[in-house]
């Protein structure tokens, strides 16, 4: 096998299994908040500030001078401050307020716009006309909002005023994670990079909400879900999906990524028993065609691999 198909087999493992993370992540938050008393504004400043606190700590051991060279350019610093305010910590804050206002699976799949919020950042960015199918993609993806929003009827909302709101900021930094650390990505490792987001983005929202002023019901089965969310579904799911677009590209990463929403639905039904109406699926499917029809290769892509 060449490099290049190693480094593709290792981006889309990581996308699948970072995206299976998230999914079970976001589900076990909704247990959390339905039965423990806990609040996004508790867990998401200690989900991000100990697992920043901890993989900073690993990288500050192994290689001191490298991992603080990221403050000594203004360039690289800027792009980290925006990366961990605008980038991980609202993705992280609204995405988990969205669970606690409506469900897992519905917070997880309107996120699940941003790849087509991508399209658009490029096609203004770059001063092109998009594609035939990202046209598609972007009418698939507010077709789906609206479904899932409204039901099919506009004069009614379905899903609250606010986690609507919430879901789609979570959406928009969905899309400054991917795209604002591209330069970044390149000068140093993706989880060095996410240890320094995460812990920027976890102190200001523990000055901001003070968690510990509205302590959850601490327990045995609180500490094992709430270690889950910070090893697994941050540490470990972020670090694979910014290796993964850092190996084979946003788009790719995304498409593959997308066995998140798949997963926080199916885990919402059987463990939360939540409920979905057709409506509700139909908006899902909506969403999730965009990843599907974003992949579909063009004339360049698909005389590259003849």
């Amino acid at each position: 096998m060449d490099n290049t198909k190693k480094r593709t087999a290792a981006g889309t493992a990581m996308a699948l299994l970072g995206g299976a993370f998230w999914g079970l992540s976001g589900v076990c938050g909704q247990y959390l908040f339905q039965t423990k008393e806990m609040t996004a504004t508790w867990l998401v400043p200690v989900r991000l500030f100990v697992s920043g606190l901890l993989l900073l700590i690993f990288f500050l051991v192994r290689d001191p001078k490298k991992t603080l060279s990221v403050w000594k350019n203004k360039k690289t610093a800027f792009d980290l401050l925006i990366y961990s305010f605008a980038g991980i910590m609202l993705c992280q804050y609204a995405y988990f307020q969205t669970i606690e206002w409506s469900n897992a699976g519905t917070a997880t799949v309107v996120q699940y716009i941003g790849p087509a919020l991508i399209v658009v950042f490029v096609c203004i960015s770059t001063h092109r006309k998009p594609l035939p199918k990202e046209i598609v993609a972007v009418v698939l993806a507010l077709a789906g909002i609206f479904v899932i929003a409204t039901h099919g009827n506009p004069g009614t909302l379905v899903l609250s005023r606010r986690a609507l709101v919430m879901g789609l900021l979570s959406a928009f930094a969905v899309v400054v994670y991917t795209v604002q650390p591209v330069e970044l990505l390149k000068q140093y490792e993706a989880p060095m990079i996410l240890a320094w987001g995460m812990l920027i983005g976890g102190t200001v929202l523990m000055i901001a909400f003070r968690p510990w002023n509205h302590m959850p019901i601490v327990d045995a089965k609180t500490i094992e879900i709430v270690l889950y969310i910070i090893v697994f579904g941050t540490m470990a799911g972020f670090s694979m999906y910014m290796q993964s677009v850092k190996l084979i590209g946003g788009v790719k990463a995304g498409l593959y990524a997308c066995i998140e929403p798949v997963a926080a639905t199916i885990l919402s039904v059987v463990w939360m028993k939540v409920q979905f109406a057709p409506m509700d699926l139909l908006g899902f499917a909506l969403i999730l065609a965009t990843i599907f029809v974003l992949a579909i290769p063009g004339k360049e892509e698909k005389a590259a691999t003849k």
